[in-house]
């Protein structure tokens, strides 16, 4: 089994508390980086049951997502070459099937953050979130029915940012009821993307459609495939899932020089199969 419930390096600065998987029983476990960057664990799973857990602080700035620029020169040619994979399709983002549809729906708008956020509003209001339409195996393109969780969100506006030659990629992490009304659902790992405007990176959640706090990155990738939490070679049954991401105020927490922290919990079995 390949394991990805890891904070993501670009965060690891800001852990309080350490961030290791543990597993149950215990069983060796090798740790790596992929081809995106994000901390993998690999090991082979005993017959029967297993259960991994994480429990963690966090720091975070208390500061929500950055606002991206309206207009960016956006020329193909001075794109870095590490962002050239997040133009192209990929299996739940299919760019050749909704260029001409992302053409006629966006081709008028500036390049840049205004154009981005122009597509985020589009999936906002056309995708129902519901977790009871989940599936693993709906694409940006067969998302004709409109309705879907976080993830199919993400695929969606990732595959029209591609089409209008913005790259971008898939996100995966934390993301708690921070700043906001408390939402009545199970807590679950949250997915969003990165789009690259003006040489760097920006925030956009086409779920939420709004600037959030306490957004903790585990992974990035292409798109989901790129993120599984869990990778299995061989069959396997998901027993129990838990999540639990909340707000520790200073005093809660270890004594830190800082005025708000996130406590990220993987839960007693956030993948136990």
């Amino acid at each position: 089994m390949i394991v990805e419930l890891s904070v993501h390096p670009i965060r690891r600065s800001d852990l309080i508390t350490p961030d290791a998987i543990r597993l149950e029983p215990p069983v060796p476990i090798k740790q790596y980086r992929d081809g995106f960057g994000n901390i993998c664990q690999v090991t082979k799973a005993p017959k029967g049951e297993i259960t991994m857990f994480s429990d963690f602080l966090i720091e975070d700035s208390g500061k929500p997502d950055e606002i991206a620029p309206d207009i960016v020169d956006h020329a193909l040619e001075k794109l870095p070459v590490e962002t050239l994979v997040y133009l192209l399709g990929s299996r739940y983002c299919e760019t050749d099937r909704l260029s001409e549809f992302a053409w006629a729906r966006f081709g008028t708008f500036p390049k840049g953050g205004a154009l981005v956020q122009a597509i985020c509003d589009f999936v906002h209001q056309e995708v129902m979130f519901g977790y009871e339409h989940a599936s693993v195996a709906r694409t940006a393109f067969d998302n004709k029915e409109r309705r879907g969780v976080c993830r199919d969100f993400a695929h969606l506006a990732i595959t029209l940012c591609r089409c209008m030659n913005i790259p971008a990629r898939y996100c995966t992490g934390y993301l708690g009821d921070i700043g906001v009304p408390p939402e009545d659902l199970p807590m679950d790992f949250s997915a969003w993307f990165e789009a690259y405007l003006g040489g760097r990176w920006y925030t956009f959640d086409a779920r939420h459609n709004t600037p959030r706090i306490g957004r903790i990155l585990i992974a990035h990738g292409r798109d989901a495939t790129d993120v599984a939490i869990v990778t299995s070679f061989g069959p396997h049954t998901l027993v129990d899932f838990n999540v639990v991401t909340d707000e520790v105020m200073p005093e809660e927490a270890v004594p830190y020089p800082s005025a708000g922290r996130i406590a990220s919990n993987g839960g007693a079995d956030p993948s136990k199969t």
